[in-house]
This record gives C-alpha cells, sequence and structure tokens, in this order.
C-alpha cells in the first residue's frame, strides 16, 4: 500500500509540475507525435519599422522635400534678381562713366569760352565800336559774340542738366546695391534652409534598414501609382489630343536627353537639373526663353485647361506651385523629382497639379 500511494503521489506531482511548464507563456514544446518540424520564420525585429511607421516616414519624407523645393525655388529667384540687380549696376556704372567724361568735355569748352570773352570784353562795346576802323567787322563781330554768349549759355545748362543726371544715376546705383544685398541676404537665408530640409530628410532616411528602405520605396511607388490611376480614371486622356509645335518637340528631345542625370538643387545642367532648371534650359534650348522658377512660370507664362494640353507644356505642381514637369504625351512627364533622384519619366497625375502653362502660346 505505502509503496503504491507513494507512486501515485510521485505521478500526481510530476503531471502538476508538467502542466505549470506547459502553462507558461513563451515555453516551446514538442509536439508528441512524430510530424517533421518546418524551419521557423524569424519573428521581425524590434526595430523594423511598421507598415503604420513606414507609412508616416514616407509623408515626412515628402514633407520635408517639398519645403527644400520651395525653398530651392526662393534660392532661384534670389540668385535670378542677383543676376539682373548685378548687370543693372554694371549698366548705370557705365552710365555714369560716359556722363562724367562728358561733364568734363562740357567743362574744358565753358572754361576756354570764358576766358575768350575775358580777353574780348576789357571795354564797353561802344568804346570798341568807335575805337573800330572797320565797323562793319566790329558789327561781324558783335553777332558772332552773342552767338557765342548763347551757345555758352546752352552749353551751361547742358552742363547742369548732365550733372543732374549723374546725381540721379549715382542715386539709382545705390538704391540698386540696397537691392541686390537684399536679394544677397535672401539667396543665403534659401541656402540654408534647403540645405536644413535635404539634411533632415537625409538624416531620416539613414536610420533605415536596407529592407526597410526598400518597403519605403515600394510604398512610394504604390502611392504614385494610386494617384495616376484615379487621374486617368476621370478619363482626362480622352480629351488630350493636342500634337506639339516644333518648338514644343524641341523641348521635349532635350528633356529626352537629360534622363538618368541627377537631382541637384539650384542647378541648370547640363550635367545636373532642379525641377526648373531642367525645363528652361529645355525651352531655352527650343528658342524660347522661359523664367527660371515654377512659380513664375506659373505667373507669367499663359495657362491652359489640362485638356488642351499638348507635349512641350509644363505641369505645374502643389498649390505653392513648387514643382514643375513637363509632359510630353499619353499621361507622362519627364522631370527632375528632388535630391537622392535621376530625371525621369513618370505619370502626370502622380502629384497634385496646380495647372498648366504653354511656354510658346
Amino acid at each position: 500500500m505505502g509503496s503504491g500511494k507513494r507512486s501515485l503521489t510521485t505521478v500526481t506531482m510530476a503531471l502538476a509540475c508538467a502542466a505549470a511548464i506547459l502553462s507558461a507563456p513563451g515555453v516551446a514544446y514538442a509536439d508528441p507525435s512524430p510530424s517533421p518540424t518546418p524551419t521557423p520564420t524569424p519573428p521581425p525585429s524590434s526595430t523594423s519599422a511598421s507598415l503604420k511607421d513606414l507609412e508616416a516616414i514616407r509623408k515626412k519624407l515628402e514633407k520635408l522635400y517639398h519645403d527644400a523645393a520651395v525653398a530651392t525655388d526662393a534660392y532661384n529667384a534670389a540668385e535670378e534678381r542677383t543676376e539682373k540687380q548685378s548687370a543693372q549696376i554694371v549698366a548705370l556704372a557705365r552710365t555714369i562713366v560716359k556722363g562724367q567724361a562728358r561733364l568734363d568735355k562740357l567743362k574744358d569748352r565753358a572754361g576756354a569760352a570764358a576766358r575768350a570773352q575775358y580777353r574780348g570784353g576789357g571795354l564797353p562795346p561802344e568804346a570798341r565800336l568807335m575805337l573800330s576802323d572797320d565797323p562793319q567787322q566790329f558789327l561781324d563781330g558783335a553777332g558772332r559774340v552773342r552767338q557765342g554768349e548763347q551757345a555758352t549759355k546752352g552749353m551751361l545748362a547742358e552742363m547742369a542738366r548732365t550733372q543732374e543726371d549723374l546725381k540721379q544715376y549715382a542715386k539709382d546705383a545705390a538704391a540698386q546695391w540696397r537691392k541686390l544685398e537684399a536679394h544677397r541676404k535672401a539667396k543665403a537665408e534659401a541656402k540654408k534652409k534647403v540645405k536644413k530640409q535635404i539634411a533632415a530628410a537625409e538624416e531620416l532616411e539613414s536610420r533605415l534598414e536596407k529592407d526597410e528602405k526598400e518597403r519605403l520605396a515600394k510604398l512610394e511607388r504604390e502611392a504614385a501609382d494610386k494617384a495616376q490611376t484615379d487621374w486617368l480614371s476621370s478619363g482626362v486622356l480622352d480629351d488630350i489630343k493636342g500634337a506639339a509645335t516644333d518648338q514644343g518637340k524641341r523641348a521635349v528631345e532635350y528633356a529626352t536627353a537629360q534622363l538618368g542625370k541627377p537631382y541637384e538643387w539650384g542647378a541648370e545642367g547640363p550635367k545636373t537639373y532642379d525641377c526648373s532648371g531642367l525645363t528652361s534650359q529645355a525651352w531655352a534650348a527650343a528658342g524660347q526663353g522661359i523664367p527660371r522658377t515654377s512659380q513664375e512660370q506659373w505667373k507669367q507664362l499663359d495657362r491652359i485647361d489640362i485638356e488642351d494640353m499638348r507635349p512641350g507644356d509644363l505641369i505645374i505642381y502643389n498649390s505653392d506651385a513648387s514643382h514643375v514637369a513637363m509632359y510630353i504625351g499619353d499621361g507622362a512627364i519627364i522631370h527632375a523629382p528632388r535630391p537622392g533622384r535621376t530625371v525621369t519619366i513618370a505619370g502626370a497625375g502622380t502629384m497634385p497639379i496646380l495647372g498648366v502653362v504653354r511656354p510658346d502660346a
């Protein structure tokens, strides 16, 4: 009996221990059946970003690069104004030099006339008439003197005008210098903002693992594909039948030849481009000068309806006109997207369209 009780007690305790072990969380145990065990799939890394996290990162990167594009446009605009202001200052400086040379000549002529008058003006005209052997000659001389006096008055008036002009030119030059300095400061400030936004984006991307970057790139493609599909589903291409002009064809050919070249903010080629650098240079190659920045392209070029769009036209994106691309037909564009990307072909509806402008209207 005693031995049987001990055996039962031992079995009971063993079962209790087994039950406790099996119920413990996270403890693995073998299947009693002798079936082959599949190779286990490693669990996701605790540091790997979830789909939700990656979508948040995608939107954050989109905003950072958008802000960088806005700052790039401001930099390009300030640079363009700086160049224009510098040219105006150079032109004013040349005008001032020419004006000063003219004033010096007028002063020399006025001095010579004054000396001549002084030499012939020692006696009053009545006395010179009485002492003259030839009254007619005197009268002729007097007429010439009056002409000389009138010429001198005209010359003095011209001197006064030239001096006033020079003063105005100097004021204009000073004003242009002040504008130039303001544009230089704006350019420097915009440059800081561009670098700050790009650095923040690059730092954010650098924290991602290789597989996370691949998943992020997939998310970006999916978002672009969805936007393009939605745009095409509207039937917009049904109404777009415009044919490119000769200039438009040349602009498209130029842009197409730049495919694969890196994006670089503030760049106008030939090795790197930003978005408006590509479009402005493409149209310059086609013989049509257009504004340098996407915002000025939107402001200054003729706007057209989307259904009237033709290859070579420019599509302006985002509510602040911070991006531009060239339409090439069949619902596609060529553009320089953002830092870290190259000049590429994409769907025209992959970004929010603000409107369409035509350089060769």
